[in-house]
């Protein structure tokens, strides 16, 4: 059975009300959804919570869902939503409030509860996601949701446009334009080898 084919199933089980079936449809998608997130937003507390408005908003309207697409273009759809709406609050409580040191108290909370990964291998990856988040922050959201969709989550540019409702050929532009910002960027920084 494929992965379309097992998703088809969990979503018809989990509408008759199977829970155990709606477990398992979060589970294999939530961790694509939390590393959207962490790339997104730059800090695990903002990927958790957009994560929960995710799979809140896939459970209120899976009756929605209607397979034209694969399921998991359908979840990144309702993430991107998501995301330009976390944006934008985020942008407005910024406008009223100063900012705070929560994304350095995030990675060594992160480093403190995870007993089973070793400190260092940990604190490694913590600052090299803090550093591609740091890249992906120079970018406009568009552009930032594009490079996602492209690199981490493998989409074609026809998916793409599909989800963002845009051209392919503006998909292309946003994502050829963006590779070029992270390019100079990260010349400048001396940040990529």
């Amino acid at each position: 059975m494929s992965l379309i084919d097992e998703d088809a199933a969990l979503i018809a089980s989990a509408l008759n009300g199977s829970a155990f079936a709606w477990e398992k449809l979060v589970k294999r998608h939530e961790s694509k959804v939390y590393n959207l997130g962490m790339r997104l937003t730059g800090n695990s507390s903002d990927a958790m919570d957009l994560m929960q408005e995710v799979f809140l908003g896939v459970y209120r309207n899976l009756h929605r869902f209607r397979g034209d697409a694969k399921f998991s273009s359908w979840i990144f759809r309702i993430a991107h939503n998501k995301a330009v709406d976390m944006n934008r609050r985020k942008r407005l409580m910024t406008t009223q409030s100063s900012g705070n040191d929560q994304d350095d108290k995030d990675i060594f909370e992160s480093i403190a509860n995870d007993s089973k990964d070793e400190p260092d291998r940990k604190l490694g990856e913590q600052q090299q996601n803090n550093q591609i988040c740091k890249m992906l922050a120079i970018l406009p959201l568009e552009q930032r949701l594009i490079v996602e969709l492209k690199v981490f989550q493998s989409q074609t540019f026809d998916e793409i446009a599909d989800m963002q409702e845009i051209s392919v050929n503006t998909a292309k532009t946003r994502f050829y334009t963006a590779l070029k910002k992270l390019k100079v960027v990260s010349e400048e920084n001396h940040v990529l080898p």
